[in-house]
């Protein structure tokens, strides 16, 4: 009981700090390492604004930072109110397909490919 106490009042704590700093603006968020490594978007990339577009109610702005996390987004609140699914054998390799096939087509520099960089 306390370990979900404490991780429900973790989870209100970041999101509270992502709804009152803007990632874009703010410095006390870390940059992608990846991306700054390497020069290329990872799948995960734009993320943190998008939760924070969402949070202050801005889909299309949020759709425009990250699309993969927007979609995917009710899917993984839904798996934590259904945990069965989870243990499903072919969910992570269908996640892991999907991550892969997305970080490599948001780093083609053609359109329309060029619309998935955050």
């Amino acid at each position: 009981m306390a370990i979900a106490a404490t991780a429900l009042f973790v989870a209100a704590v970041v999101v509270f700090v992502l709804y009152a700093f803007n990632p874009a603006t703010t410095r006390i968020f870390p940059p992608c390492l990846f991306h700054w490594i390497t020069g290329l978007h990872c799948p995960g990339c734009g993320s943190l604004r998008a939760v924070h577009c969402l949070l202050h109610g801005d889909l299309a702005t949020a759709f425009a930072f990250n699309p993969l996390m927007v979609v995917a987004m009710p899917f993984a609140i839904w798996m934590l109110f259904n945990p069965a699914w989870v243990y499903r054998t072919w969910l992570p390799w269908t996640a892991f397909s999907m991550l892969l096939a997305y970080g490599v087509a948001r780093n083609i520099p053609f359109w329309p490919f060029w619309l998935l960089a955050p």
